[in-house]
């Protein structure tokens, strides 16, 4: 992968120096997981840090004999930085939904790499607060009718890694399963939700492409602002 395209890729580059991006890629393995492949094993010690270049995952926390969905993730993200940087085991595990191209950047360069570019650590502070702030975010919305949460979840996952096609912004059809976890809702609803909006045309559901469009985001964000 060429540095520019690696820098445009991922967010979290776009201020690291050339220099840094030079010696990201020298050092980076990739990966192809097939869907339902668990890439990381909850306990398991943080080794690396994971970026997503193509494909989906989802991140769950294991309660049990249930597992919990708390996120689902796109091209141009990564995962496994908590756990580098805490040292620690980590407290969720990561499963391909799709087929998954990733790179990895062992935890020891990766922390070197944030040490030695200021930017790229100023960088990496800013996207872990977004991360808090979505948590906040899906907190405030506990109390809200379960039409408000799916409709925000949609967007949200939506803005951070949606494709623009003649359909609207295009993002993988997650399981009802899946969207209700993250959205805090029932699954029956889920799917009563889902298809009304499919319905009403403010989405588009492809089998075929196993994806979903959202098709009229204006009112899908309208939606999402009802108290």
């Amino acid at each position: 992968m060429e540095i520019e395209a690696f820098s445009e890729l991922f967010p979290l580059f776009n201020t690291a120096s050339p220099e840094t991006l030079q010696w990201l890629l020298s050092v980076a393995v990739e990966h192809s997981y097939p869907q339902e492949r668990a890439v990381l094993m909850e306990d398991a010690w943080g080794n690396a840090v994971y970026f997503i270049v193509s494909g989906w995952v989802k991140v769950r926390r294991l309660a049990g004999e249930n597992a919990v969905t708390l996120a689902v993730m796109g091209r141009g993200d990564f995962f496994g930085e908590m756990a580098i940087l805490d040292e620690s085991p980590r407290s969720t595990d990561v499963v391909a939904l799709c087929k998954v191209e990733l790179l990895s950047i062992s935890a020891q360069r990766f922390i070197q790499t944030l040490f030695k570019d200021p930017q790229l650590h100023h960088r990496m502070l800013q996207l872990m607060v977004q991360r808090l702030r979505y948590s906040n975010l899906r907190f405030q919305l506990r109390d809200r009718p379960p039409a408000v949460k799916l409709a925000k979840t949609l967007i949200l996952i939506a803005d951070q890694y949606g494709q623009i096609t003649d359909q609207g912004k295009e993002i993988l059809l997650i399981s009802y399963d899946d969207l209700a976890q993250i959205s805090d809702i029932r699954i029956e609803e889920t799917q009563k939700i889902i298809e009304k909006l499919a319905d009403k045309g403010w989405i588009n559901i492809n089998k075929a492409r196993h994806s979903l469009s959202l098709v009229n985001l204006r009112q899908l964000t309208h939606l999402a602002g009802k108290v």
